[in-house]
């Protein structure tokens, strides 16, 4: 039988490398690729990260670029930044994400049957920017639900019921079982165009199973996808099917830190004075130096700490069609002395309202907003 090829993505931050670490201790028997996706616009901080791994794991990181732009000897970024004539990537306009991380890695996979490994953690709630082609299977081993929210669709599916039970009863029987039936008769009722309603009442049933037993569950969802195709059909028997580890945002710097690769340079916290008041800021995300979903403090961070850098962002705009990284403010007005202020206050008042939490990784809490591109910031 043809086996799946089992790759993971660094994108230079904590969570993927800390997911690489994580699989390779625990699950040695995985042959696992690793791959990174180069935009030509990483802080040096990203490549450091994946120098250090690359010695833990003891098995390179392959580096992906597009085609278009490898062929004609051309920094990625900047080829596509020409070829859609100086529009800036957005929120509704993620060329960068499709064409610099989407497309290369789907050219690397090829139609080989893959499973690809997602570092989401089990404290967020999302399921990030994949790949949708059907020879791409993406499994989250750092969530109570590994599963994609496509396959759990399927196995909650009204319509599957029947079958669902009868896999059930190989790994289940007395009281349980008969909760387990109780629970999966009872039909999901969606809304018509409410997405995240219907979102909820599925993970609603799919937690009553999981109390019932997560082993269990992710056994009857392998059993139920032998014939429908997926990459995880090929395989025999799965060791994540097994685990009921749950792994939050600490254990993801305990992980990075007790494996000595550490965590990525920008995320050192550093001092920042205003009104005669210290803060303290960093970068919370990997990918593009110039990414348009960072916050307003962490480009005066860039400023501050990567004047250079800055000064090339600040080089793609064009105010004059309205193409600037912020909406309806541009990098220049982002420098006016009382602008940099009113942004340092506003993230020093947050951060006051956050020190009553004692998190050990405050400003990561304060900054972090992870919930935007899986693709470059995992």
């Amino acid at each position: 039988m043809t086996k799946p090829k089992h790759v993971l993505g660094i994108s230079g931050g904590k969570d993927s490398a800390a997911l690489a670490i994580y699989l390779r201790n625990k699950y040695p028997q995985l042959d696992i690729h690793y791959y990174f996706c180069d935009t030509g616009k990483e802080l040096d901080e990203t490549y450091q990260l994946i120098e250090r791994l690359e010695g833990y794991l003891g098995k390179p990181i392959e580096r992906l670029e597009s085609k278009e732009a490898k062929d004609l000897q051309k920094n990625p970024f900047d080829y596509f930044y020409q070829a859609y004539r100086g529009y800036l990537p957005s929120n509704v306009a993620r060329w960068c994400t499709k064409k610099m991380k989407l497309e290369p890695f789907e050219a690397y996979v090829g139609e080989i049957p893959t499973i690809s490994y997602v570092g989401i953690r089990g404290d967020e709630d999302r399921e990030g920017y994949i790949s949708r082609k059907a020879n791409i299977q993406s499994i989250f081993p750092f969530r109570r639900n590994i599963w994609s929210e496509e396959v759990i669709y399927k196995v909650l599916g009204n319509t599957e019921q029947s079958q669902i039970i009868g896999i059930y009863e190989n790994f289940l029987s007395g009281k349980k079982l008969d909760k387990v039936i109780e629970i999966i008769k009872q039909p999901l009722v969606f809304e018509e165009r409410n997405s995240d309603q219907n979102r909820r009442v599925a993970q609603e049933k799919l937690n009553l199973l999981f109390d019932q037993g997560l082993p269990e569950f992710n056994q009857v969802a392998f059993h139920y996808l032998k014939d429908k195709g997926y990459p995880i059909s090929l395989e025999e028997d799965y060791p994540l099917l097994h685990d009921d580890e749950i792994l939050v945002r600490d254990d993801i710097f305990r992980l990075l830190e007790e494996s000595e690769v550490g965590v990525p340079g920008y995320y050192e916290k550093l001092d920042y004075e205003v009104d005669g008041e210290t803060g303290q800021y960093a970068r919370s995300r990997s990918g593009c130096y110039f990414c348009f979903f960072q916050q307003k403090i962490e480009w005066i961070w860039l400023y501050e700490q990567h004047p250079a850098l800055y000064t090339q962002a600040m080089e793609y705009e064009n105010e004059k069609e309205g193409f600037t990284w912020n909406q309806n403010e541009s990098l220049k007005d982002l420098l006016h002395p009382n602008r940099m202020k009113q942004i340092k206050m506003d993230h020093l008042n947050r951060m006051d309202k956050e020190k009553a939490k004692g998190s050990k990784y405050l400003l990561d809490k304060v900054i972090d907003t992870e919930k935007d591109c899986l693709a470059c910031f995992g």
